[in-house]
């Protein structure tokens, strides 16, 4: 019976009723916490003896009675229905200010949702209770037959063996390389003593330059050389994952995955590449029913579309054929372009005529491929129309809805053979005028959302268009370490090596990156985990929502429950340094609550901090996103039809919905950066997650890469701006995350690495002009060596060749492949860094930004055909002006020589070395302007000669460097010569 004028009671939404003295019934006397007896009685039973918003104990006037019990387990009846709140929600949706605390706490509806999930937790509870109680009953009934023992007896040994190992460095190869970074830093130490108690007078300003050049230079080498300190290598075992999750006769344990393909412009991207690496990931050696594959398309172009639709129907064919005969790699233009014996290992006679018939039946599929890029050439006048005729929707780019279509799946057409195909989900998202979209950041947060709501699988595998599965256990190789119960507890992601296809054999402008892969990596991984590059990368969706690790310690149940409510007296009582302290804290948690916390409530009084949190605030108005980002296991559920689903997912990719919310703050992929990627791996890692890296014997994704000089500049200097972006931003490694303290120092010393490298250029390119100014002026940067100064320069070059040496020793990578590292770091640093740090610098005083430039992806057949290809850009002007200066130098250096005498040969061989040094650098580059015929562009060596030339009379006409004799002691030498 309704009793008017009582406060309702928070939980359950009925009066609170009144006391035995025909008062109102108050639970709390601290906090007044409207809550009824029978809500009380059954916390007190279930042995919660405090009040869950200020922690106060409970009088002992409070009791617990069969009554309360009978009343709070019929509050079941009086909830409201879900559809109802589902359909409050929806409507909620449109207005945007409202207040979700408020509906959350107070409103009628809101608070339905809530107690609905409240019921739903009991009665998981309860039922699984129940089931514990059938199950050891029938085991007591029952009778194991001793053979069965045994069999699960040497089956949970075996399951219980671990599923990767740390693999240390031997001994004698790390001591060894450590003693010489400790010994190199002594000696630079003694180096830069020298250096600086003995300036050159005669050229102050060109040594005071080159030590200055000097000490950066060993700045950059500690924040480079320190993370490697404790590498280490790893190893997955496969074999023990199948036994512990898959068992024969039994459904499948394994976690489901969901991969993310993001793709912009088709022509750029050309679709027959973005076929290919979707059907590597439709044929993968995992369970159909745990794998489904999203593709973005933020170009929203028909060709992406139609391309996809005949992706899907070649899949029917081409991925049981993979399966059947478990070939490598699996995505078809690959595998058929090896140069390798394909009937190696293979058995089954059928085998080659198989291949033959999918060979004709890809060649097939690559024309119908082709037709459809030759028609999407020419986009016609009145727009692009589909098969029934209606038009295109993405016909504007620019102003279109979010469109979804699953090709494949459990609701899809089957395979050849009548198997399941894993799903396939065409997206893109909404796009509208006057909004910002983020870019590549902005697509993989809208997939984020729309897998959640599709499939929602707990982890989540991201890949460039270009990056095919090279491995088909590449999945399982990263659940070895994320289903690990002791491993994966606290990894936010694992991360494959990047390798690419189509490189040439002395990789000119170190396309492979294999320094950074093959030894920075792996020094990472010894400390708190590789960082996030972008692709070819598993994540635990969780860390991507912004919680924390398990690890991390758990709240105590009075501060989390007075925090949401209203503020303690001892919360009043702090100073200021732990005000600022958990400000910073605070900043840090994204989350509303780290998983640890989570899990240490039951299910009552995490319903209760839930509803005490602004979930709508963090992750959007969708109902149905934010129920899946509490199901750590994944999964959907059950009772969800197709239809209501999609019309959720089409929601969750529209272009206002992350407005007011942290997506791309806090959580998803961040905001801010061209190179999201350094940012969501930081901000992951600075919350106390760590990750793994994973480096199989076979490659697990391979790519292309842009392996002409003029496209791999722009390339580096994408990489370059977005670092100068973070250096400039609120993320910046040098200030962000010290409140939390659970960023590493070396790993802190690596993001500071990789943010700053740009800025080197401005050093390097002053230490490579100083050569040609040496030797045109006649001066140098050292002064006469004593035996002293001779034994520290030598010292110092040996110290360098032998640390490379061991670390050479230890990682296994060739000395070419170091060399190669060495001077591209010289090429990229004197030019696309240098535009780098301008255009930042632009970019945060001036407010101009950069457009991002999609790095074309060929796929052209002529073998490296792309290496000698030409494209004028201004980044070619700053190396090439260089060697042009480096080059006159030494012929005026030789040249004055000759004209000098004996004497002036001696000086000449170290300014000599010095410009031989920055010329052998460049080679590389200078190749790549002479082409494949040997033959430098006009328009570069026009600019170049003119600049070299300018900055030579220039210099001729300041001459700042030599000292200036006044008239009167000419005129007095004079007198004295002739007298």
């Amino acid at each position: 019976m309704m009793q008017s004028g009582l406060p309702q009671c928070n939980t359950c939404g009925e009066p609170v009723g009144l006391d035995s003295n025909g008062n109102v019934f108050v639970a709390c006397l601290e906090c007044n916490y409207p809550v009824c007896k029978a809500c009380v009685d059954y916390e007190i039973k279930e042995g919660k003896k405090a009040c869950f918003r200020c922690a106060a104990p409970y009088e002992d006037n409070v009791t617990y009675d069969e009554a309360g019990v009978e009343a709070s387990g019929s509050h079941k009846n009086k909830t409201t229905h879900l559809t109802n709140e589902q359909d409050h929600g929806l409507h909620a949706r449109n207005m945007s200010t409202i207040s979700t605390v408020d509906s959350e706490l107070n409103s009628e509806s809101g608070s339905s949702i809530w107690k609905h999930r409240v019921e739903s937790w009991r009665e998981r509870k309860d039922k699984k209770k129940k089931n514990v109680k059938e199950s050891k009953a029938s085991k007591e009934v029952e009778q194991i037959p001793p053979e069965q023992q045994m069999e699960e007896q040497q089956f949970s040994e075996a399951a219980a063996q671990p599923l990767s190992r740390i693999i240390p460095i031997p001994r004698t190869k790390i001591t060894s390389y450590r003693i010489m970074i400790i010994v190199r830093l002594i000696i630079l130490a003694l180096f830069f003593h020298y250096r600086l108690t003995n300036p050159v007078d005669s050229a102050f300003g060109l040594w005071l330059t080159s030590v200055i050049c000097e000490i950066w230079f060993a700045f950059s080498w500690v924040l480079d050389q320190f993370p490697k300190w404790q590498p280490i290598n790893r190893e997955t075992f496969i074999d023990q994952l199948s036994l512990r999750y898959e068992r024969e006769g039994e459904p499948s344990q394994l976690a489901a995955v969901d991969f993310f393909v993001s793709t912009v412009d088709p022509l750029k991207e050309p679709p027959i590449i973005t076929a290919n690496t979707v059907l590597s990931i439709l044929a993968v050696d995992y369970p159909v029913d745990k794998v489904s594959c999203y593709v973005s398309d933020d170009g929203a172009a028909m060709l992406t579309f139609e391309s996809l639709a005949e992706t899907s129907e070649f899949a029917r064919k081409w991925v049981p054929f993979c399966k059947k005969y478990e070939i490598e790699p699996r995505a078809p233009e690959f595998y058929f372009s090896q140069k390798i014996d394909y009937l190696r290992d293979k058995v089954q006679p059928s085998f080659v005529k198989e291949r033959r018939a999918m060979k004709r039946d890809y060649e097939e599929y690559k024309v119908k491929m082709n037709a459809l890029v030759a028609k999407a050439q020419k986009t016609p006048d009145e727009g692009w129309t589909m098969a029934d005729g209606t038009p295109w929707p993405g016909n504007n780019t620019r102003d279109h809805p979010g469109m979804i279509q699953v090709f494949l799946g459990n609701t899809g057409s089957p395979d050849i053979e009548g198997n399941e195909l894993p799903r396939l989900v065409y997206v893109s998202r909404e796009k509208r005028p006057g909004f910002q979209h983020h870019k590549k950041a902005g697509a993989e947060n809208a997939l984020i959302r729309v897998s959640a709501v599709l499939t929602n699988a707990p982890y989540i595998l991201n890949l460039d268009c270009d990056h095919y599965v090279n491995n088909s256990k590449a999945v399982r190789e990263a659940m070895c370490f994320l289903m690990d119960p002791v491993v994966g507890q606290d990894v936010c992601y694992v991360q494959f090596p990047q390798r690419f296809d189509g490189i040439d054999k002395s990789d000119r402008y170190a396309n492979r990156n294999v320094v950074f892969f093959d030894v920075n990596m792996k020094g990472l991984d010894g400390i708190q985990g590789p960082v996030y590059v972008g692709t070819g990368c598993v994540f635990n969706r969780q860390a991507l929502y912004g919680y924390g690790p398990p690890s991390l310690p758990s709240l105590s149940k009075s501060s989390s429950s007075s925090c949401c409510c209203c503020p303690s007296k001892k919360k009043e009582e702090k100073d200021v340094s732990e005000l600022n302290r958990d400000s910073k804290r605070e900043d840090l948690e994204s989350a509303i609550f780290n998983l640890k916390e989570l899990n240490n409530y039951d299910e009552y009084d995490r319903s209760m901090l839930i509803s005490q949190t602004s979930f709508e605030k963090t992750f959007g108005l969708s109902t149905v996103f934010i129920e899946s980002t509490l199901m750590e296991n994944g999964g959907v559920p059950d009772s969800a039809n197709s239809p209501t689903l999609i019309k959720e997912a089409i929601h969750v990719i529209s272009c206002g919905y992350e407005e007011k919310t942290a997506w791309g703050k806090e959580i998803g992929w961040i905001y801010g950066s061209i190179t999201e990627d350094i940012l969501t791996g930081f901000k992951m890692q600075c919350r106390g997650w760590r990750s793994i890296y994973c480096m199989p014997l076979r490659p697990c994704f391979k790519g292309s890469a842009p392996i002409n000089l003029s496209d791999r500049l722009h390339q580096v200097l994408r990489w370059a701006l977005g670092s100068v972006e973070i250096f400039f931003s609120r993320h910046c490694p040098l200030w962000y995350g010290f409140g939390a303290g659970r960023l590493k120092l070396l790993q802190r010393l690596a993001y500071i690495n990789t943010i700053v490298y740009p800025f080197t250029s401005l050093p390097l390119v002053a230490y490579c002009t100083l050569p040609a100014i040496c030797l045109l002026t006649g001066k140098f940067i050292i002064p006469t060596l004593s035996n002293l100064a001779s034994v520290l320069f030598l010292g110092l070059f040996t110290s360098i060749i032998l640390v490379s040496v061991l670390e050479l020793r230890w990682s296994g990578v060739g000395i070419e492949d170091l060399w190669r590292n060495e001077q591209f770091w010289v090429i990229g640093g004197v030019s696309a860094h240098l535009f780098a740090v301008f255009q930042g610098l632009l970019k945060m005083l001036a407010g101009l930004d950069t457009n991002f430039t999609v790095t074309s992806k060929s796929s052209d057949d002529t073998e490296f055909g792309e290496l000698y290809v030409f494209k004028w850009t201004t980044l070619l002007i700053p190396p090439t002006t260089l060697i042009i200066l480096n080059i006159v130098g030494v012929v005026a250096g030789f040249s004055d020589a000759l004209n000098n005498g004996y004497d002036s040969w001696g000086p000449l061989f170290g300014k000599v070395f010095f410009s031989f040094w920055v010329i052998l650098h460049l080679y590389p580059f200078l190749k790549g302007l002479m082409g494949k015929q040997n033959r430098t562009p006009t328009i570069v060596v026009l600019w170049s000669v003119l600049l070299a030339s300018v900055f030579s009379l220039v210099w001729v006409k300041i001459d700042p460097f030599v000292s200036k004799v006044d008239s009167k002691s000419i005129a007095q030498s004079c007198i004295s010569i002739d007298c």
